[in-house]
């Protein structure tokens, strides 16, 4: 896998990870946002979100108003969890920017809690 760019381990690619800029940090992670919701969904994504930044839906909604998502599509499930439209998806990473001082970690844990979906993808 290494030879097309893909680490093969997970340990690799926080290596892989810490090379990078912010703004590669912040490409990829709306772009693996986008392909979750396809092929899992968006409760899935919010899922992996809520894991590796450590956050609540209402700090979540706090994030998604902040980096751009407009306030009045963000829904809630039957069961009560934040819903938002796919298409949304990477106003989280905006506003965690705008918002939280370790923001490049919390991306980074959300790429590397989701290593193998990225391989899979």
């Amino acid at each position: 896998m290494t030879a097309t760019g893909l680490s093969s381990t997970p340990e690799e690619y926080r290596q892989r990870l810490a090379e990078q800029p912010d703004d590669q940090i912040d490409a990829w992670s709306g772009e693996l946002m986008r392909d979750l919701s396809i092929r899992r969904g968006v409760a899935r994504v919010l899922e992996e979100f809520r894991r590796a930044t450590g956050y609540d839906d209402r700090q979540l909604e706090r994030l998604y108003a902040n980096g751009g998502g407009p306030p009045a599509t963000a829904g809630r499930t039957e069961d009560g969890r934040l819903l938002v439209p796919a298409i949304a998806l990477h106003c989280f990473v905006t506003g965690l920017r705008r918002q939280a001082p370790d923001a490049r970690a919390k991306l980074s844990a959300f790429l590397i809690g989701n290593f193998h979906e990225i391989v899979y993808l």
